[in-house]
């Protein structure tokens, strides 16, 4: 009987612990369902590395969160919705940049803020976005002499 109440013990340690596990990777990878803070979108020529979950950013601090990229069928544009701190006012004149965190890093949203006296409220789209930039285009640019004078 000994045995039986031992393994019992264990094993609701172990399922706690995965239950806890996956609560906090569910957080840390934005995937928990809610978004703190309020939406604005964007539209991209390439969105190429955003993805829901992906941070956005001010300044380099993290400020919000990806929550959607679909493909716009008329336009051929990517449609991002992303989340902004509930505190953080963003002038209506600011642009959002695909930026990477260099040659080998991940991609994430830059919100460049503008000097308008008006800001951005929930559901917001910001017009001035500057899509990915592709590497391997640029360097196919430069060997083949087309990226100079």
């Amino acid at each position: 009987m000994a045995e039986n109440t031992s393994e019992v013990i264990v094993g609701a340690a172990v399922l706690a612990l995965a239950i806890g596990f996956g609560v906090y990777a569910s957080q840390v990878s934005g995937l928990s369902g809610q978004a703190d803070g309020y939406p604005l979108t964007a539209s991209f020529r390439s969105a190429e590395g955003i993805q829901i979950g992906t941070d956005v950013r001010l300044a380099g601090v993290k400020v919000g969160t990806v929550t959607d990229v679909t493909l716009n069928p008329e336009t051929y544009r990517a449609e991002t919705r992303f989340t902004v701190d509930e505190g953080l006012q963003v002038p209506d004149d600011s642009a959002v940049i695909v930026s990477s965190e260099g040659l080998l890093g991940g991609n994430f949203l830059e919100i460049s803020p503008g000097g308008s006296p008006f800001y951005l409220g929930a559901g917001d789209e910001v017009i001035d976005t500057q899509g990915s930039v592709s590497l391997i285009s640029l360097l196919m640019k430069y060997v083949s002499g087309g990226g100079g004078n």
